[in-house]
């Protein structure tokens, strides 16, 4: 059957963790598995990454219908769109957070701070290349 036969049927596809939020007292860290560790070469060099990470602890059928908010929960800021915020609950719960980076050690990234739950999946890390890049207008 091709796509056209199947018209409202959306695509699927898996998204696959590379590590965790590890949080110890005071410190955030980033542990990706061990076997991306060699993909952190030259990051030591950045002072910040954007972390793609996925709200888990929101993940439900009805936190995912919801599509507009009071953003940050306040009920005094006009209802707005999920799109428009950076609100945890959405229809695919991808969050993502610039952060700076304190220290790297093997696959450990210690951060500042992040917005997520201890044991959050994250999906992807990114070095921060627009803060260096602009790209023509």
């Amino acid at each position: 059957m091709t796509k056209q036969d199947q018209p409202n049927q959306k695509p699927a596809f898996n998204i696959y963790p590379i590590g965790k939020v590890i949080r110890q007292g005071e410190k955030t860290m980033i542990v990706l598995d061990k076997q991306y560790a060699k993909g952190l070469l030259g990051l030591d060099k950045q002072k910040h990454l954007i972390v793609v990470y996925w709200f888990d602890k929101n993940d439900t059928p009805e936190k995912r219908a919801i599509l507009q908010v009071h953003p940050r929960g306040n009920k005094d800021n006009p209802l707005t769109g999920v799109f428009g915020t950076h609100s945890p609950v959405r229809p695919n719960l991808i969050a993502i957070s610039e952060c700076k980076i304190l220290s790297i050690k093997d696959n450990i990234i210690e951060i500042d701070k992040i917005d997520a739950f201890d044991n959050t999946p994250v999906i992807d890390i990114k070095g921060d290349f627009f803060r260096y890049y602009k790209p023509e207008k």
